[in-house]
């Protein structure tokens, strides 16, 4: 397999490079200040509410159904890439196997780009840490990359750009 070396945005070869299969990447995860890693596929980014419903009669003495914002609930963030040696993102879940939770919760975002590397819209999340990291699950007859996935679970999120 062919490797390619890819470089982050607003570095200059031989700055914060990473061996990376892929060609391009598309998102980034940045927590605490410190990027984790880039990823090809980003699903989560976002929130929704249960839907209440409360049942009124109006003043015609017709029966109305009220539907009202219910509990709050944060998607978690799920980010995909193929498998290189950079292992920051394990090494924040490892934070979370020890006991450190205090620690691995952080502030972070994630960062979107085109395909020139500019940023096009940018997701600040609070409290975040990773619930779940899996490795490549490969198989004897498959010649697809091997694919890492981190979930990260949060308490707040926003668009910022």
């Amino acid at each position: 397999m062919s490797r390619t070396t890819t470089i982050q945005p607003g570095r200059t070869a031989g700055q914060g490079e990473f061996s990376d299969p892929l060609v391009g990447f598309h998102f980034s995860i940045d927590v605490a200040g410190k990027v984790l890693g880039y990823f090809t596929e980003c699903s989560g980014l976002g929130s929704e509410h249960e839907v209440a419903e409360h049942k009124v009669v109006s003043e015609t003495g017709q029966e109305v159904t009220m539907k009202i914002p219910g509990r709050l609930k944060w998607e978690n963030i799920v980010l995909k890439r193929g498998i290189t040696e950079n292992t920051s993102i394990w090494q924040w879940r490892q934070e979370v196997l020890d006991g450190n939770i205090d620690t691995a919760r952080v502030n972070g975002t994630i960062t979107m780009f085109n395909q020139r590397g500019d940023a096009v819209a940018r997701w600040f999340f609070e409290n975040g840490w990773p619930a779940k990291v899996t490795g490549p699950q490969p198989k004897s007859d498959s010649n697809e990359i091997g694919v890492e996935e981190l979930t990260v679970t949060h308490e707040y999120i926003r668009r910022e750009i």
